[in-house]
């Protein structure tokens, strides 16, 4: 657990499964833009929304990676998918994705159905916020 980030339960709430309440947050903010479910070279390898999901999630990481974060730096997570019941329905392997990059780590989230995305080939879009070290720098371009 990241000591940047403090959990957030109000009492008498019932716990929240897969994700927390709220979060605050000290250090660098990364804000991670919406990343798609395609490979390093633009490409939808999966098709299916769990392994775009697990895509997706790498591709998160990665940015934060590069700033210097790890997974449990992630504060705040949006989830866009443009079949709920494709997500419902497949739940058990998008679970699975999220433990083996997370493990037991559950941010701030939302998940919300969506017409569609920019990408027309993708069904499900996550943009995040970290919460990283201040002295860590990132890697630039």
């Amino acid at each position: 657990m990241s000591s940047r980030l403090t959990f957030v339960q109000p009492e008498g709430w019932p716990r929240p499964k897969g994700y927390v309440n709220g979060v605050v947050t000290r250090g660098r903010t990364l804000h991670v833009s919406g990343q798609v479910g395609w490979n390093a070279q633009g490409e939808f390898v999966a098709k299916d929304l769990p392994g775009q999901f697990a895509q997706a999630l790498d591709n998160v990481l990665a940015v934060v990676r590069a700033a210097g974060g790890k997974p449990e730096d992630v504060a705040r997570m949006t989830v866009y998918v443009t079949d709920l019941d494709a997500y419902r329905s497949g739940l058990r392997e998008v679970g699975a994705a999220w433990k083996e990059r997370f493990g037991r780590h559950f941010p701030a989230m939302a998940l919300l159905g969506v017409a569609g995305l920019v990408e027309r080939e993708a069904v499900v879009e996550i943009e995040a916020v970290a919460s990283l070290d201040d002295e860590a720098g990132p890697e630039t371009t």
